[in-house]
């Protein structure tokens, strides 16, 4: 399916005049073309990392743990911590994006993912070849937090 992008009206892709400049707290024309797309962008990772939260919390001694486990991680302590923490982030990232988007929300999201990223290739770097991509996903949030990032307007 070869699908192109709708073109913006003449005025944005001029060189200058009113249209391209700043106008603080109102959006350009190019912006509000966007939005709704960004607002489904972003209501789709609210609910990547909350349900995250939600499948570790509730297969905390199931898939987690067993996760955890074919990575080395002894049962106990260590397993529980990590579980833990890692839930524990995903619900202060995911309600973070959901209640105050803003450009630190979405640069300690893609922090968060990041760090999340490394710790699973160095412990399990064959999650890169799984064939459901669990790695290989973030790439695609990675740049989805980018353009929120990028396309954001309010303070902070």
């Amino acid at each position: 399916m070869n699908q192109t992008l709708p073109q913006l009206p003449e005025e944005d892709r001029s060189q200058g005049g009113p249209q391209n400049e700043a106008r603080p707290g109102r959006l350009t024309s190019r912006e509000e073309h966007a939005l709704p797309a960004l607002k489904w962008v972003r209501w789709s990772l609210v609910f990547v990392w909350l349900l995250t939260a939600v499948v570790s919390i509730h297969q905390w001694n199931g898939q987690s743990s067993d996760l955890l486990h074919s990575a080395g991680v002894p049962a106990g302590s260590w397993q529980d911590w990590l579980i833990g923490a890692g839930a524990a982030l995903d619900l202060v990232i995911g309600f973070w994006l959901w209640l105050r988007p803003s450009k630190m929300a979405y640069a300690m999201a893609l922090t968060g993912m990041l760090v999340m990223t490394l710790a699973a290739t160095a412990l399990l770097p064959a999650l890169w070849l799984h064939p459901l991509g669990p790695l290989s996903k973030n790439l695609p949030i990675a740049a989805a937090l980018l353009l929120l990032m990028q396309a954001h307007t309010g303070k902070k």
